[in-house]
């Protein structure tokens, strides 16, 4: 799977201004439900289980970056808002430190590898150095979707 085939590019927020997680998720489910990939119900859904989630263990995994996810009804692909926050927040990162880029995905429940897939394809990119490095650069909208396509090509090396 690649990040094109999970990213909604409507839905790639820079600047993200939520100064908290709990906001910064509610945004970037917003904005998936902004690009039509979402339902109000289902984002309403997925904002609910990220939280959950998050209370359970924060999704922020440290480098800058956070994943939050979460598991809808229904049974179409999983799906990603990119949010890019200059300032940082605090997410409760393993590293303790503020995070930057936040990745939230929406799976449905009926589709697990999927899920496993869409998780794969976003944290094999994130564990490139190169790319969280030009990540944390990003300006624009126009930046981030160069950025997604240069990864998919395999442009941006380790």
């Amino acid at each position: 799977m690649k990040l094109h085939q999970i990213i909604h590019t409507e839905a790639i927020v820079v600047p993200l201004t939520a100064g908290k997680r709990e906001a910064a998720i509610t945004d970037l489910a917003e904005a998936l439900t902004a690009a039509g990939a979402l339902t109000a119900a289902e984002c309403d859904a997925a904002v609910k289980a990220a939280i959950k989630r998050e209370k359970r263990g924060s999704t922020g995994f440290g480098n800058g970056i956070a994943v939050p996810h979460a598991k809808i009804p229904g049974d179409r692909p999983p799906m990603a808002a990119v949010g890019i926050c200059p300032a940082g927040m605090d997410f409760k990162s393993l590293d303790r430190q503020p995070v930057h880029a936040i990745f939230f995905l929406a799976s449905p429940e009926g589709r697990p590898d999927d899920h496993v897939a869409a998780m794969e394809a976003i944290f094999s990119a994130l564990s490139n150095a190169q790319f969280r490095k030009f990540l944390m650069q990003v300006r624009d909208r126009d930046e981030m979707i160069e950025l997604l396509a240069e990864m998919d090509a395999g442009a941006v090396r380790a």
